[in-house]
């Protein structure tokens, strides 16, 4: 098993919300996922990130990851629940991979 990831920021704007992580995830190219399936398609370890937020959250239309950052877009807008369910899939990601 892995070490957990530790988010060092997070940020959220209207349906957006961006964690700062203390580990690089992808090179310094990103990787953007639209869909569940894309996700899954990709191969990637980004793609399994992404794969594993759209699996636990349906209102999420929208993963983008590069380097250090994980940028989530969700249809309902964030709330608390929401957000504490992201951030865990994110900070335990290595940890389950």
């Amino acid at each position: 098993m892995g070490q957990p990831i530790t988010v060092l920021s997070t940020t959220v704007e209207a349906g957006v919300v961006a964690f700062h992580t203390d580990r690089a995830i992808t090179g310094q190219d990103g990787a953007r996922f639209s869909s569940g399936d894309d996700a899954a398609e990709a191969g990637t370890i980004p793609g399994a990130l992404a794969s594993k937020l759209f699996t636990a959250d349906e209102a999420i239309n929208h993963v983008f990851i590069a380097s250090n950052q994980v940028v989530v877009g969700r249809a309902d807008g964030w709330d608390e629940a929401s957000l504490a369910m992201a951030a865990e899939m994110v900070t335990t990601f290595f940890v389950f991979y």
